[in-house]
């Protein structure tokens, strides 16, 4: 075989002599009957790219997106997104969703909520207090006690476009504010999901007493109307019997002495979940099953609405929504496939874009009638207001890039699931990309303060277990402690190899007197992008093969188009970690542009510690894609997307 060639030229000089310079290689599989070789001459480039970022840890997204929320989504003390003159500006011209808000402010007091319990941060208990108040304050200005939508300030300038888009559900003056009426029953389940988690996670007799009242005065409304939000019987609570058993239980769960009983004949409590199940139509009625389904159950955990429950959960499962799995966690204990789905979605969330921009994917991946055959990935999904209320086979929705979603439907299921044991605190991910989970053998990074007195760098493989002084120990959930083969040490940042043979489960990392947690699971696949962040253009090299002479091969560059022949198969090989311990190669699953494309190997790149590489044959069908998403699935767990672009 031809002598290798080497790719990526800057990016791999910049990087080989942190180590020492080592002797390039390759790798050799079968296709077709034939011996290929795929060269690796930018592994280091990758890893190293990939470990030199600042982190990403998603608490510090999680307190990011809080901080967004406070600054520009509550103008008037409740949730709405703002719209901005053009999609690169940042001047606000007005806001949407008011006809939500209600709905999306308990989701809202509930992330926050769990966020405080968690973590017993100050910010978090101002900002429950803050989402109380603007939920209390859409029951004070409707005058009787009902849920407003919505309100804002008459004077403000924002005032007539909410107006104008929330005219058909009848706008009221009351004294300075104007208040959307005809209340959903949506806005209260999403009011009732807040308040009911909110009581049992907030220590504070202030807080719970004031969630008390304001439940008993919800209530008391809603059963004096034809238990009707807005006393209309068309819109009742009887139609939904597992709501309304819902805000009974709650009611009285917050305030004890609240004697107010459902009406004479209720409807068995899973009526309609079973319509809700015949179709993917009005997918958001599945959203707020769930925020029903967590007190419901919680509170009232018998045999009718448990059975109700696996109704909606077991149409859904095959879903991929973060916030339905994290739910189902809280439900049903800890699944450590469901749980590695959950993080490994979150993880995706974070590679969506801010603003909500248009998409049509009918041309993207394969469509089945009018949906996806199967369920989008999460980056490539319409962006909306809350991700997980969107069917995940919708192909089309957006908008003009000028709105910016709150992000609740990512701080929501975050701190649950830091709540729930699911996802680990502390700063530890993937070298490659931000990750909630660690595979053994993988490489990894702890970022913290005062980790280690300087910085150091490893020479040479195999890797130390001390590097400047430092010794990283990492104990399993089964209470074994090894010590972490270590690639980089700095007071700020740790480069590790997780060592071999670590149980799955929560892991304890300890290093210079101070304590870690990291999620281990059996796989945890992410890939290298030349950016260093997980995103953009692949870090992955590609070889051309004469078809009639296979051992004729030139190298092809990932970062300019490539062009594909009917006579010159081309091979790419992507890297990343996490990957080698799949359990066969039928479960690792790549597809570039949608389109699935053969993968003829998922293992370990020889030579380097931790890497992992996975080769595939680019097929003819992609020609003209133009630059596109590559997506890999390995034993069920979605790696971060990279691109290439193919010609």
């Amino acid at each position: 075989m031809q002598r290798q060639r080497r790719l990526e030229t800057a990016a791999q000089d910049a990087i080989l002599p942190h180590f020492g310079n080592p002797t390039r290689g390759g790798t050799s599989y079968i296709s077709g009957g034939r011996i290929v070789r795929i060269p690796t001459g930018i592994l280091v480039a990758a890893a190293m790219l990939g470990m030199c970022v600042p982190a990403r840890a998603a608490e510090a997204d999680a307190l990011a997106i809080s901080a967004g929320i406070q600054a520009r989504h509550m103008p008037f003390g409740t949730i709405l997104d703002p719209m901005y003159a053009t999609p690169a500006s940042n001047q606000i011209v007005g806001y949407t969703r008011c006809g939500d808000s209600a709905l999306w402010t308990g989701a809202y007091l509930a992330a926050e909520a769990f966020r405080y319990n968690v973590t017993r941060s100050g910010d978090a208990f101002n900002n429950v207090k803050t989402a109380l108040a603007g939920l209390k304050a859409l029951a004070d200005v409707t005058g009787d006690n009902r849920l407003a939508r919505c309100m804002a300030l008459a004077n403000s300038p924002y005032a007539a476009g909410i107006e104008s888009e929330e005219a058909k559900n009848t706008i009221h003056l009351s004294g300075q504010w104007i208040w959307v009426d005809n209340t959903s029953r949506d806005q209260v389940v999403g009011a009732f999901f807040g308040l009911g988690a909110a009581y049992d996670l907030i220590d504070d007799a202030t807080v719970k007493s004031g969630i008390g009242d304001l439940a008993t005065r919800l209530i008391g409304f809603i059963s004096d109307h034809q238990w009707s939000p807005n006393d209309d019987i068309s819109n009742t609570f009887a139609l939904r019997p597992e709501e309304l058993q819902m805000l009974l239980q709650v009611a009285r769960h917050v305030n004890p002495s609240n004697g107010i009983s459902g009406p004479f004949f209720v409807l068995p409590v899973e009526t309609a979940a079973l319509v809700d199940v015949l179709s993917n139509s009005s997918y958001y009625k599945f959203n707020l099953d769930y925020m029903t389904f967590y007190n419901l159950v919680r509170l009232q955990n018998n045999s009718d609405n448990q059975g109700a429950y696996r109704i909606v959960r077991d149409y859904t499962v095959s879903h991929q929504n973060a916030f339905f799995d994290i739910v189902d966690r809280a439900l049903e204990g800890a699944n450590a496939s469901r749980d590695a789905e959950m993080r490994s979605l979150l993880d995706q969330w974070l590679q969506r874009p801010k603003r909500e921009t248009y998409v049509d994917l009918s041309h993207t991946v394969p469509v089945c009638g009018s949906e996806a055959c199967q369920p989008i990935p999460v980056p490539m999904r319409p962006t909306v207001e809350f991700l997980w209320q969107v069917s995940p086979f919708q192909l089309t929705g957006g908008g003009d890039g000028t709105i910016e979603g709150s992000g609740i439907d990512y701080i929501l299921p975050y701190w649950m699931g830091r709540y729930y044991g699911a996802i680990a605190g502390g700063a530890v991910q993937s070298a490659a990309a931000p990750s909630s989970a660690v595979a053994p053998d993988s490489l990894a990074s702890l970022y913290g303060a005062n980790l280690a007195p300087g910085a150091a760098q490893a020479s040479a493989q195999p890797l130390p277990l001390t590097l400047g002084g430092v010794t990283l120990s990492v104990t399993d959930a089964a209470g074994v402690a090894r010590a972490a083969p270590l690639l980089y040490v700095s007071p700020g940042q740790i480069n590790f190899e997780v060592p071999d043979g670590m149980a799955a489960g929560l892991a304890t990392l300890a290093v210079s007197g101070q304590t870690f947690t990291a999620a281990v699971q059996p796989v945890a696949p992410t890939l290298f992008s030349m950016n260093g962040a997980g995103t953009g253009v692949a870090a992955a090299t590609a070889i051309r093969v004469q078809a009639a002479n296979p051992a004729s091969q030139t190298s092809v560059p990932v970062s300019a188009p490539i062009a594909l022949g009917v006579d010159t198969p081309v091979y790419v090989s992507f890297y990343g970690t996490g990957i080698r311990n799949r359990s066969s190669l039928a479960n690792v699953v790549a597809t570039i542009n949608g389109i699935g494309v053969p993968v003829l190997y998922a293992g370990p790149a020889p030579g380097y510690t931790g890497l992992d590489q996975v080769n595939v044959e680019l097929v003819l069908s992609l020609r003209g894609s133009g630059e596109s998403n590559v997506v890999l699935t390995v034993d069920g767990q979605t790696a971060n997307t990279v691109t290439i672009n193919v010609q």
